[in-house]
């Protein structure tokens, strides 16, 4: 088979931003209209099949997937993709370590990573360097894994973009009241007087916006309301309970 790695250069791993510049160095060398050569422009068409594969998730995932196959079989010495990522900085190896390391036994490592890459980059994010299919799988697992270890306001923040991305995609279907009842025990046992009051304020005004039912916003607004009455703003204190009553009020009448 065709290694799309090789024809563009590239080691298996490659970021998306090394291939596609990759890509325009290869453009500049076997391109038609400069090579004016029938062999380079039969090679052109293959580095541009390579080029659309490595550039699409799904496609680039089944290349992958028969790539490390055949290269078992023909017994090549072992590459390790994991040391390839440990040796790298960009966003996009280390939320691929992260993942890579969740589901090879090393989820300690994982969190530790993932933990590292939110305190050191505040705009870091897991969801843009994969499928949604693979994000939502494997952001559940590392929500468990960080409520585990009391990292609980990451653990929500991870399955809010979860239940975010089923509203709009359905993906986990029968699955979803599973991550529902996840993220609604957090928000009930693990977030006032657990984390600070304002990370506690912050999901839940984030809770608030997911749909998580009437018992569940009416609860939130009671919540909230407790914190700001505790750091002495009476007046949006009073705010939350009264529209955490409105709510329960309404709830009770349908």
């Amino acid at each position: 088979m065709e290694n799309c790695y090789e024809l563009l250069g590239l080691k298996p791993g490659a970021t998306l931003s090394e291939i596609r510049r990759a890509y325009r160095e290869k453009v500049k060398i076997y391109h038609p209209d400069v090579s004016g050569d029938a062999a380079s422009a039969e090679h052109f068409k293959k580095i541009v099949r390579a080029y659309e594969i490595l550039t699409d998730q799904k496609s680039r995932a089944i290349f992958d997937s028969s790539f490390a196959f055949h290269f078992r079989r023909r017994k090549v010495k072992s590459w390790d993709y994991r040391e390839w990522l440990l040796a790298r900085d960009d966003d996009e190896s280390r939320a691929k370590l992260i993942f890579f390391d969740l589901t090879r036994g090393r989820e300690e490592e994982a969190v530790k990573e993932f933990k590292r890459m939110k305190t050191e980059r505040s705009k870091f994010s897991l969801k843009h360097w994969f499928t949604r299919e693979n994000f939502m799988d494997y952001g559940f697992i590392l929500s468990e894994e960080l409520h585990l270890r009391g990292e609980y306001y990451d653990a929500f923040c991870l399955l809010e973009e979860i239940i975010k991305m089923e509203h709009t995609f359905d993906y986990f279907r029968l699955f979803f009241p599973e991550v529902l009842s996840f993220a609604k025990n957090i928000l009930q046992n693990h977030i006032e007087g657990v984390i600070s009051d304002e990370l506690a304020l912050d999901a839940y005004e984030r809770a608030l916006e997911l749909e998580l039912g009437d018992a569940t916003d009416a609860f939130v607004l009671r919540k909230m309301g407790i914190i700001y009455k505790r750091i002495g703003d009476a007046r949006t204190a009073d705010i939350c309970f009264e529209e955490a009553d409105r709510i329960g009020i309404a709830a009770k009448k349908n």
